[in-house]
């Protein structure tokens, strides 16, 4: 029993020594790795704005958080990082150059789920020349809405539902650069009700079998499961 008790006692000190050592190699290395990959962090970001403000240097002056946006005022104009949370993969994180007028200079997309060759299209589809240019334009004087729900803005092929997220977040980065705030809920199918609803997976041609995905849209003679439209 003696044994027993002496072999459970230098188990325990084994394994505690070995999880010191394994916490210290770790704060170790989190210690080694935090400021390397810190600075590639602020070096992405520094590039970023200098992208979307179509400048070759940009210092920022000051960055302030208005509600979910990041605004980032710099010598060469105003950078805002801002999310919408309804694309089609789910988030979408933007970040938008303004001039001093408020005219969009230029974007890059930050982050997002989106579907590859459909939604994902979005870095390249808004761009100068794209079908779907924004650059150039005034969030406040051009509608920046989809033109199916009235705006001025091709949609992606087959992807309306990031296109919408996309525009949400550029009109809201354009309001945080206002100084307003936003949440990243935004869309811009609330302000057309045109976009259809979803329905029960019952309901969506009368056979749930159809839809893969966990909502449909359209009625039961003109079904669409799981769509980006």
């Amino acid at each position: 029993m003696k044994k027993l008790e002496s072999s459970l006692l230098n188990m325990a000190v084994v394994l505690t020594v070995i999880s010191v050592i394994a916490g210290g190699l770790l704060a170790y290395v989190n210690g080694v790795t935090e400021g390397p990959i810190r600075e590639i962090k602020e070096k992405a970001l520094a590039d970023g704005i200098k992208a979307v403000l179509q400048a070759d240097e940009a210092t920022v002056e000051k960055e302030e958080t208005i509600g979910e946006a990041i605004v980032y005022t710099t010598d060469k104009g105003v950078a805002v990082q801002a999310i919408n949370n309804n694309a089609f993969g789910g988030t979408i994180k933007v970040l938008v150059g303004f001039d001093a007028e408020g005219n969009i200079l230029g974007y890059n997309v930050l982050e997002h789920a989106e579907t590859p060759g459909l939604g994902a299209k979005a870095g390249e589809w808004f761009q100068k020349g794209a079908k779907g240019d924004i650059i150039g334009k005034h969030p406040a004087k051009n509608n920046l809405t989809v033109s199916k729900d009235g705006g001025e803005v091709d949609a992606i092929t087959a992807s309306t539902i990031t296109s919408r997220a996309f525009l949400s977040a550029v009109n809201d980065a354009y309001k945080a650069y206002k100084g307003q705030a936003v949440d990243g809920n935004s869309s811009a199918t609330q302000q057309v009700e045109e976009a259809p609803k979803a329905m029960d997976k019952t309901a969506c041609c009368g056979d749930p079998a159809k839809c893969e995905k966990n909502f449909c849209t359209g009625d039961k003679e003109n079904c669409v499961c799981g769509s980006n439209e």
